[in-house]
C-alpha cells in the first residue's frame, strides 16, 4: 500500500521517502561516531530520537490523509442481515472516485449480474464496477451511481465517513437522498 502525504507547501511527500531520510540518518550515524567520543554517541542518539520521531509523524499523517478519504479495501456489510458480502476496493480514476467488487466474502463467489440490464449483464461480480462517477461534495461523495448486483438496479449515491474513517456510510437511492438505504462498510485498508 503507498501511503502520501501533501505538506503545507502542496509537496508530495510519501511513507517511502520517511523511510529513505531515516535510512540515511541512521547510516550517517553508524560511520560517523567515532569509538570513546561521548559527545559523538550523545548526538547519535538524539539524531536517532529525532528520526524516529519524524517517521512516526510521517506514518501518523499518512495515515490521517487516509482517514479523510474512501480511498482504500472496504468490507461491505448487509444492511439487512448484518453479514459481510464482499471487499470493495475504492480508488480515484480521472478525478472520480469509483469502486469495484475485489473478492466476494459469500458462498457465491461465481455470481453473475443476471438482473443487469446494461453492459454488465450475464458478467461475474468479483472484479466489476459497482461505484462510479462519485465527486468530493461537502463533507462526503456524491454525484456518482451504485450499482446492486444482486437486483441489477443501478442508484444514485453518496459516501460519508464515519468514526475517524474507520467506517464509510454508503447511500443508494431513487430521486432524493431521503428515499433510499444506507450500508455501513468497514474500511479493511
Amino acid at each position: 500500500m503507498q501511503l502520501a502525504m501533501k505538506t503545507g507547501s502542496n509537496e508530495r511527500v510519501t511513507m517511502n521517502d520517511c523511510v529513505e531520510t531515516m535510512d540515511r540518518g541512521t547510516a550517517s550515524d553508524r560511520t560517523g561516531s567515532a569509538p570513546g567520543s561521548g559527545a559523538r554517541k550523545a548526538a547519535g542518539g538524539l539524531l536517532r530520537a529525532g528520526l524516529l520521531a519524524a517517521g512516526a509523524m510521517c506514518v501518523s499523517l499518512a495515515f490521517a490523509q487516509g482517514a479523510s478519504s474512501p480511498i482504500g479495501l472496504w468490507k461491505s456489510v448487509d444492511d439487512e442481515t448484518g453479514k459481510a458480502k464482499s471487499l470493495i476496493r475504492i480508488v480515484e480514476k480521472d478525478g472520480l472516485v469509483v469502486g469495484r467488487v475485489e473478492k466476494i466474502l459469500t458462498d457465491k463467489t461465481d455470481a453473475k449480474c443476471d438482473k443487469c440490464t446494461d453492459d454488465r449483464k450475464d458478467k461475474p461480480v468479483q472484479g466489476m464496477t459497482i461505484i462510479s462517477g462519485m465527486k468530493k461534495d461537502g463533507d462526503g461523495w456524491g454525484g456518482g451511481e451504485i450499482l446492486d448486483p444482486n437486483n441489477g438496479k443501478v442508484y444514485r449515491s453518496q459516501m460519508k465517513l464515519v468514526e475517524d474513517g474507520r467506517k464509510l456510510e454508503v447511500r443508494g437511492y431513487i430521486g432524493v437522498p431521503m428515499l433510499g438505504r444506507t450500508q455501513t462498510w468497514i474500511r479493511e485498508e
